[in-house]
């Protein structure tokens, strides 16, 4: 698999481009100044570029040496800094309580591991955290305009409730929408988006 992603990011274009997925750039005014943020399969880094451009300190994770760094020529290119970690996400250890925000756009994994790596998620965002989360749903084997074409690798709100209690939701939503990103995702999509906070124990009413 990873020899799959170094493949598809070698060569000097970007596969799914230099601009930031839209649901993060609408989302981002919501984030805190200066947050603390991970990327998780982050790839060639239009979404962690982004962030980092607006004064956040991001870390982006992706088992592709080769997507990382494209990251860092897209980072030096935009003259801002990510850290970055090659790592798989089935052997890398989010720290609990750490994060600001997580970030996961079109993170497609075998829904084992995706469990595994969403309850992680959970627990590594600090108290009041943001979730950040695209992916396609089942629908999109109708659409055929990007993504995995294996079902269990695919996101529905039911499965994401479950694999993500503890947060709350203030937006999870299936939806068809058009997406423009490089080469890779172009054209009608269907999709769910989410956005959730992990509460303050010691804070249960604040949003």
């Amino acid at each position: 698999m990873k020899n799959k992603w170094n493949e598809r990011y070698k060569g000097d274009t970007f596969f799914y481009g230099k601009d930031p997925n839209d649901f993060l750039k609408e989302i981002s005014s919501q984030l805190a100044p200066k947050s603390r943020i991970l990327c998780l399969a982050e790839g060639e880094g239009r979404n962690a570029v982004f962030l980092s451009n607006l004064g956040h300190l991001v870390t982006a994770v992706d088992q592709s040496e080769t997507g990382l760094l494209k990251l860092k020529q897209l980072a030096t290119l935009n003259k801002t800094e990510v850290s970055t970690i090659v790592a798989d996400l089935e052997n890398f250890q989010i720290e609990e309580n750490k994060w600001d925000a997580i970030v996961s756009i079109w993170c497609h994994l075998p829904s084992i591991l995706r469990k595994k790596v969403h309850r992680d998620c959970v627990k590594g965002l600090a108290p009041n955290g943001l979730l950040i989360l695209e992916a396609y749903n089942p629908q999109q084997l109708e659409f055929k305009t990007g993504g995995p074409d294996n079902t269990d690798l695919l996101m529905t709100k039911e499965s994401l409730i479950e694999e993500l209690a503890g947060l709350k939701f203030i937006t999870i939503e299936e939806k068809i929408r058009i997406i423009h990103e490089g080469q890779g995702h172009n054209g009608m999509s269907a999709v769910i988006e989410v956005f959730a906070k992990k509460i303050n124990k010691s804070k249960k009413d604040i949003l």
